[in-house]
């Protein structure tokens, strides 16, 4: 199982040819990817078609969903965060802390583009779905 951050999908989405959205097409494909709330909330928030939003919506809600915050999240991210900060490194959206701490608590790989996420990868252990074979 792989966990798809908005940042690929978005690719996905726009149709544009990357590692990255080769990775997605290989996962979708052997049946590997999994949705987060978090993750279909950023994607659908995205979409100005309404045409276009109920046919993402009806596919993304057909893999299987995890429920990336709770309250038993709530220390893990800030920990996350506040080891980063020690670090000297500042991760500019909360959505990142929480989609990266979720992957590192249950030991899923990540498929991201967005730079955020490296820190986690090099500091804290996120395993990077594009690093998987």
């Amino acid at each position: 199982m792989i966990l798809v951050d908005t940042s690929v999908w978005i690719n996905y989405f726009k149709g544009e040819n990357c590692p990255e959205t080769d990775r997605l097409d290989w996962a979708l494909e052997n049946d590997v990817v999994v949705m987060g709330d978090l993750i279909l909330l950023e994607i659908l928030q995205g979409f100005r078609n309404d045409r276009d939003y109920n046919r993402a919506k009806k596919y993304l809600e057909s893999l299987r969903q995890f429920e990336l915050f709770g309250t038993d999240m709530v220390d893990k991210c800030a920990n996350n965060y506040r080891q980063l900060r020690k670090k000297g490194i500042t991760i500019r959206k909360t959505a990142d802390v929480i989609i990266a701490s979720f992957c590192i608590e249950n030991n899923l790989p990540l498929l991201f583009t967005d730079r955020d996420f490296v820190p986690f990868v090099q500091k804290l252990g996120l395993r990077s779905a594009l690093d998987e074979t």
